[in-house]
């Protein structure tokens, strides 16, 4: 009987550009293997007809993944005019057409409605859960699903071209929640049309950058040199929490917040309010927590130098 393979505590992340036709649990699945890391997840779904930024966390990085997923992303996308699909993109049937198609002039007259905190209802097909069932299970089983719409903000969204009368390119800026593919289906409808996304790609996510990604293939190719050729392509733990404000502390105190003890910070520069600081010693994390009245306390330690 062949020995199953062990697997490490391996720590940090990869911005994974992800390709089109991969699921986000797929693309964590095949760097799980790559890396043989015990634990490893992602910071925010990507359909699998979306490209773009992944990020995926390993080891005591995962403590860090809600601190990505709430910052801002950026996505460009293409929309399709004329049609409006069951699901909001390529995948779906269609549902309603139209024979109206806007001009530029028209389109960015109405960006501005868009921006700002809005009310959007999401896609059918999403993985918002009604009385505990995925929505886009429901839908996928023929039963009727409502959703209500909930309030998104957009930072920016701006038209980029519009090739031809059938379709227009954009960039979206904007916050946790927001489905593009809705955002698609409602300028269509605000222009007196239909419309649906027929290419996303995601660009940044929190903290990260374009610039960060890297293909799966080239991640698939350090691998075959070896565990040590993968992991090096891995970015530090605190990448993780580059939006969120550093607190540096003595060892006695690191100490104590490893234990689950609260530490009072002294110092002219130290912060007395902080919904979320991350805490370093020597330069090693060792914990996030909040401040409160010049009182830290930790939320989540880290032990990467402590197992």
């Amino acid at each position: 009987m062949a020995r199953k393979k062990k697997f490490d505590d391996v720590h940090g992340w990869i911005v994974l550009d992800k390709p089109v036709g991969l699921t986000s649990t797929q693309a964590v699945a095949r760097l799980k293997r790559l890396f043989h890391a015990n634990k490893c997840g992602h910071a925010g779904t990507l359909d699998p007809l979306a490209s773009g930024m992944l990020p995926i966390a390993f080891g005591e990085a995962t403590k860090t993944v809600s601190f990505v997923m709430d910052g801002t992303k950026v996505y460009r996308f293409t929309v399709r005019w004329g049609a409006q699909t069951s699901t909001d993109d390529t995948e779906g049937e269609v549902i309603a057409t139209a024979d109206t198609r806007p001009s530029r002039a028209e389109i960015e007259a109405i960006l501005p409605e868009f921006i700002g905190e809005i009310m959007q209802v999401p896609p059918k097909f999403s993985a918002i859960k009604i009385d505990g069932e995925r929505a886009y299970d429901l839908a996928r089983d023929g039963e009727e699903v409502v959703l209500e719409a909930r309030p998104i903000e957009i930072l920016g969204l701006d038209l980029v071209e519009a090739p031809d009368a059938d379709t227009a390119v954009f960039d979206c800026e904007c916050g946790k929640g927001t489905y593009v593919r809705a955002l698609a289906r409602d300028m269509g409808l605000r222009l007196g049309t239909r419309g649906h996304v027929i290419g996303l790609r995601r660009v940044h996510v929190g903290p990260f950058e374009e610039d960060d990604m890297i293909p799966l293939a080239e991640i698939e190719a350090a691998a075959e040199g070896g565990l040590d050729a993968a992991r090096a392509l891995l970015r530090p733990v605190e990448a993780g929490l580059a939006e969120v404000t550093e607190v540096p502390v003595a060892r006695d105190a690191a100490a104590r917040l490893r234990r689950g003890q609260s530490v009072i910070l002294r110092g002219r520069d130290a912060p007395a309010d902080e919904d979320a600081v991350w805490v370093t010693c020597g330069g090693e994390l060792v914990a996030i927590g909040e401040v409160e009245r010049g009182e830290l306390v930790p939320r989540r330690v880290f032990m990467m130098g402590n197992e």
